[in-house]
């Protein structure tokens, strides 16, 4: 049963060496702000039985001409229909951070609730949905002064393009939605019946006082928490161990699912 009507003029899923005999596969989805570019090394960090699927999401690079999305039901409805289409039998899990990580959870709720096939496991990253609150001011009105010094706070957008007033042109608007679509958000602590892995940078300023440790109610297979050095966009510096450990994960995912 599809659960909405996907965008189909650009392409949603970019992807390195093509694996179609990959045991598994990871579909990966960018945090605010960011693009299947942001996640290009990704499909190199992960052995031939992964097949490694990023998301393109509407209002950035090859998809910059499409209005991107600003409430969190219209961007899952849209995902669910593309996982759909792009399923090809294989088991296949999510890993999102920050609002990738709200994406991929709430698409795995939207799956479980319609009960098709779901994914195998949920890997979430730098977000937890009780520690991620709007701020007091609509993001639509701030000024991009304003907007650039909420976002530069956890070092959401690098300092050359926040002094480059055409590369802020081209960033803005996608970003701006961004955080439209997490403010719209409305925690409910929706339960999840695949297993869940978090990962987390250890001085996350998003995520003080354990907020990642929430994940452990939300799953009754909760597979832990593993944080690393860094802030909250630590994954970049750490890439390589997270990928080892999530592959870990995933190749289990894999032989459960073939069992």
């Amino acid at each position: 049963m599809s659960y909405g009507t996907a965008q189909a003029a650009g392409r949603w899923f970019h992807s390195g060496a093509l694996r179609p005999d990959a045991a598994v596969r990871l579909f990966v989805l960018p945090h605010a702000g960011g693009s299947a570019a942001s996640y290009a090394r990704w499909a190199s960090l992960f052995d031939a039985g992964v097949d490694v699927q990023i998301v393109q999401l509407p209002g950035r690079q090859d998809r910059r001409g499409e209005v991107p999305f600003t409430e969190v039901g219209a961007a899952v409805e849209a995902l669910y229909d593309a996982v759909e289409a792009e399923w090809d039998g294989r088991p296949f899990a999510f890993f999102g951070h920050s609002m990738g990580a709200l994406l991929a959870y709430r698409l795995t709720v939207a799956m479980q609730a319609e009960g098709g096939p779901g994914p195998c496991l949920l890997a979430v990253s730098g977000w937890a949905g009780t520690a991620h609150r709007a701020g007091p001011v609509a993001v639509g009105e701030l000024s991009d002064e304003e907007f650039l010094d909420q976002v530069g706070q956890f070092g959401g957008l690098p300092p050359e393009v926040a002094r480059n007033a055409e590369l802020r042109e081209l960033v803005l608007p996608a970003l701006r939605a961004d955080f439209c679509l997490l403010s719209d958000y409305r925690d409910d602590q929706a339960r999840v019946s695949c297993p869940v892995v978090a990962y987390s940078g250890s001085g996350d300023a998003l995520l003080a006082g354990g907020a990642m440790g929430g994940w452990s109610g939300l799953s009754e297979d909760f597979l832990g928490l593993s944080e690393f050095p860094g802030t909250h966009f630590y994954l970049y510096e750490h890439a390589l161990p997270l990928a080892a450990d999530l592959g870990r994960h995933l190749r289990r995912c894999a032989a459960g699912t073939a069992g």
